[in-house]
């Protein structure tokens, strides 16, 4: 019997209620359709119709019993209105930006294409080759379609973050993923707090926005809150920002949009979405309420998305959009080589481990990479025992520098050098007068041209150095795999980001229906919670709000 008082009499359509398993799973992969549920006459089995029409009257002995009435469900609401209304996109969904490029342009511009966000992947590349990449993005997405590009912390370079940000902001880059930070730094404040105005109606609003990605919640705290007034001051006396910016910015967090970063590719701390999403919710809540913020902040998901289900999870978390990265590598748009890719679509979600990361490899930071068929991982973590136990590279022995020589580097440590010093002298002078004075950090410099070496290769697809590959990625390469096995979407040369895209939110859309239709009674098969991938139009049936 229903536990549902019923709302009155159902009168089936051409195509009858699904009572059996079978017609219950299709309806519940329809989510486009109202979905009505209902009862079998005189208390029969509760079904799910998407055909007929209900009726307030009382039903009779004979009647269907109308239950409930589930509206049609789009991707395009599975995450806040707010979300899309901000930044003029039609889905709730962000392609994270992948370092060194592999979030290219085309990638972004496939990305505007389709009605969702991308990052360009700006983190590890020289302030001409973000230039570069800005200028074909302005070209290639166009017509006021939304597009961002990353900006990644950068301890050892500080100077390249406030480059970075002085960039962003004379080419009008009005979106920003903000990645890596452990705490706030001069230039990021710059950038949020730029272009801050109040309207006649007194409401303040962002010409930039950016959007911060956390895993901890005292970092979350930072951009949840307003900026530090010592920052704003300094930025202030260097006439950074204006008195009317440093003013409203007081009134609004660092950013308006937070993403939670669980266990994802690159830099990460592991931490399961389950877990750590709801408390930097409520730690949202409690600094909305301690400021009085004029409107919400949005907290999105990410890490670990690479099925529907886990979409949908995310979505049900109460995220207001989704952000994925290590599936997207995989696609053809992506930057990374052919090789990498195929390597990318053979993995399952156990073949990844974590391994020193280049850019704070002395702070003992570590990044989520690629394990099976690369030995990079295993290789990064010598090169950091060494660096802990050894002073300089002159108190290696001559076996430990031979093995070191031919097992890691695959070059002398001599031309490693001249390598090392010629891109230092380019970048970071300041880099090179350090190493001279202190010969750990001239063998750190040493280790960490392979660490950068190791993901330009892979980039690059030199075919001598597959074994030494630093790809980054996250359980969710080996989930999206496990989803996509049997599909179109199986062949690692037939990934196209929009492909991927489309599918992941139809079938979260499909899942949450189901979700919705067992809440209501509707006995469904494990197999309602699942969506098998199929192609898929951006021109999909939608309907405005």
């Amino acid at each position: 019997m229903s536990a549902l008082e019923p709302l009155g009499r159902f009168v089936p359509g051409v195509i009858p209620p699904a009572v059996d398993p079978e017609a219950a799973v299709r309806a519940a992969v329809t989510p486009r359709k109202t979905a009505h549920v209902v009862q079998e006459p005189g208390g029969g089995a509760i079904a799910v119709a998407v055909e007929g029409s209900p009726a307030p009257e009382p039903p009779g002995d004979r009647d269907w019993a109308w239950l409930a009435s589930l509206p049609p469900l789009y991707p395009e609401w599975l995450g806040a209105r707010s979300f899309r209304e901000a930044h003029g996109t039609r889905f709730p969904y962000v392609a994270g930006a992948m370092a060194n490029g592999i979030a290219t342009v085309e990638l972004v511009a496939a990305m505007a294409k389709v009605g969702a966000l991308g990052f360009f992947g700006a983190a590890g590349l020289g302030i001409e080759q973000i230039e570069d990449a800005l200028v074909h993005l302005d070209a290639a997405v166009g017509d006021g379609r939304a597009w961002g590009s990353n900006l990644i912390h950068s301890p050892q370079e500080p100077g390249l973050e406030d480059a970075t940000v002085a960039l962003y902001l004379r080419r009008g880059v009005r979106r920003v993923s903000a990645s890596a930070f452990m705490e706030l730094t001069p230039a990021v404040v710059r950038y949020a707090l730029h272009g801050l105005h109040e309207t006649d109606d007194g409401q303040i609003k962002r010409t930039n926005h950016l959007f911060a990605k956390v895993s901890r919640p005292e970092v979350a705290r930072a951009f949840m809150s307003p900026a530090p007034p010592e920052i704003v001051r300094a930025l202030l006396e260097r006439g950074l920002v204006s008195a009317a910016e440093a003013q409203l910015g007081a009134r609004l967090p660092v950013a308006e949009d937070i993403t939670v970063e669980s266990d994802s590719g690159g830099h990460t701390d592991n931490r399961p979405l389950a877990a750590l999403f709801p408390v930097l919710l409520r730690l949202k809540h409690r600094l909305e309420a301690e400021h009085a913020y004029p409107r919400p902040l949005r907290l999105g998901a990410a890490g670990g998305l690479g099925s529907p289900a886990a979409v949908a999870a995310a979505f049900g978390l109460g995220a207001a959009y989704v952000v994925t990265g290590s599936i997207n590598q995989a696609c053809i748009e992506s930057g990374l080589s052919e090789a990498g890719r195929k390597q990318l679509s053979a993995i399952g979600i156990a073949d990844v481990m974590m391994a020193p990361a280049a850019d704070m490899f002395e702070m003992g930071v570590k990044v989520q990479v690629l394990r099976r068929g690369s030995l990079f991982g295993p290789r990064a973590s010598r090169l950091y025992a060494l660096y802990q136990r050894y002073d300089s590279l002159d108190e290696l022995s001559a076996e430990a520098r031979t093995r070191l020589e031919t097992e890691v580097l695959g070059r002398g440590l001599e031309d490693v050098w001249r390598d090392t010093e010629a891109y230092f002298a380019r970048r970071a002078p300041g880099e090179l007068d350090r190493a001279a004075r202190d010969p750990k950090h001239r063998m750190a410099l040493v280790f960490r041209w392979y660490l950068g070496c190791s993901s330009r290769w892979a980039i690059d697809g030199t075919p001598e150095r597959q074994l030494d590959y630093q790809i980054w990625c996250g359980p969710a390469m080996g989930a999206f795999n496990d989803w996509t096995r049997g599909s179109y979407l199986e062949a690692f040369d037939h990934r196209r980001v929009a492909d991927v895209a489309l599918n992941l939110l139809e079938g979260a859309a499909a899942i949450t229906r189901a979700h919705q239709l067992r809440g209501h009674g509707v006995a469904l098969p494990d197999r309602a919670f699942s969506f098998f991938p199929r192609r898929l139009r951006a021109e999909e049936p939608t309907q405005s709000d």
